[in-house]
């Protein structure tokens, strides 16, 4: 196989989804190394007392220490913008140490593998960075202001072209980079749209395996047959995009498809989702006994009156999910 290395970053909030994306890659793409930004130093202690073949554990303030630049703008940015704003430098920090590396791809860590990324490999050979559609719903039209384009995956090729368009994404995600829309930017995110002017190389992934996501699964029909999830009957799922799923009212695991307006089949809950819950589980089983503190909730982006009512609504969702039967129930570390 050849040389491709990932990259992601976490803290100890996600610990078990960081986990979960290790372990898909693993059995799919046996031997891929995969570097972890710590956000937290509960995640490097524990990342690294677990000692997992091909995890690369690295400390935020050692990274932040090679980077003085990007380190500098940390208090211009809230906690969530800021590690927005380490994507690209996270990536260029990886390329740097991995200098045999084909491709080095930074992945989110809500992302789980269900098949190899070989057939996104297939793809790019002649293209020198990677991105992929977001590829939203018909409904969902209203969101393209963040971006055609995902981060979920992006990958550069160890050459030049590769390398100078992340270069041009890290100055730009300096210079700018919030948790907002304004014009065309938003994010990291935004920034990917002008990538084609930068290389006529930059290839959009087409394989609709690659990034099934909440916003997008209402384009397809999901079938299960041998063994695979099937995506309008042609296309295997290589990796879900599990993006909103959360815990919540004490014994629930919920996803985001009502919150995008997406259908939730049986197929998807059960050889979709249930597998990833299942695992999340198994991993925190190990895990939560080394917190030392045991809150793990994710970081808030804001708490201003528009959040507020968000979350009203979001309740409003949770209620309707468990009673339309599409939350998962956790009783004693099993899902129901």
């Amino acid at each position: 196989m050849l040389n491709r290395v990932y990259c992601t970053y976490f803290d100890h909030n996600y610990l078990s989804r960081g986990l979960a994306l290790y372990h898909s890659l693993q059995r799919h793409a046996p031997g891929a190394r995969l570097w972890v930004l710590c956000l937290s130093e509960a995640c490097h202690r524990i990342l690294v007392s677990l000692d997992l073949p091909g995890l690369v554990a690295v400390r935020l303030e050692d990274f932040e220490a090679a980077d003085p630049e990007l380190a500098a703008i940390r208090p211009t940015r809230s906690i969530v913008e800021y590690y927005f704003t380490c994507s690209p430098a996270w990536i260029l920090h990886v390329r740097e140490r991995e200098p045999d590396a084909e491709w080095v791809t930074y992945l989110d860590g809500d992302l789980y593998f269900f098949a190899s990324p070989e057939p996104v490999y297939s793809e790019l050979v002649s293209a020198t960075v990677a991105i992929i559609p977001h590829r939203y719903a018909p409904n969902l039209t209203r969101r393209r202001v963040f971006g055609t384009y995902n981060v979920g995956w992006v990958g550069v090729r160890n050459d030049p072209d590769g390398i100078a368009v992340i270069k041009w994404w890290r100055e730009r995600c300096i210079e700018w980079c919030h948790d907002h829309v304004d014009g065309d930017r938003y994010a990291d995110q935004g920034y990917l749209d002008s990538f084609s002017r930068l290389s006529a190389r930059v290839k959009a992934v087409e394989n609709v395996g690659a990034n099934l996501a909440p916003w997008n699964i209402a384009n397809y029909r999901i079938d299960f047959r041998n063994s695979q999830v099937m995506i309008d009957a042609t296309h295997p799922l290589i990796f879900f995009h599990f993006q909103g799923l959360r815990t919540g009212l004490r014994w629930f695991i919920f996803n985001s498809h009502r919150i995008f307006g997406a259908p939730f089949s049986r197929n998807t809950r059960e050889h979709i989702y249930r597998p990833y819950v299942d695992e999340l589980l198994a991993i925190e089983k190990i895990t939560d006994p080394m917190l030392e503190v045991q809150e793990t909730r994710p970081q808030a982006r804001s708490h201003t009156i528009k959040s507020r009512v968000r979350n009203l609504g979001l309740l409003a969702f949770q209620l309707l999910d468990i009673v339309a039967g599409r939350a998962f129930l956790v009783l004693r570390g099993t899902a129901y």
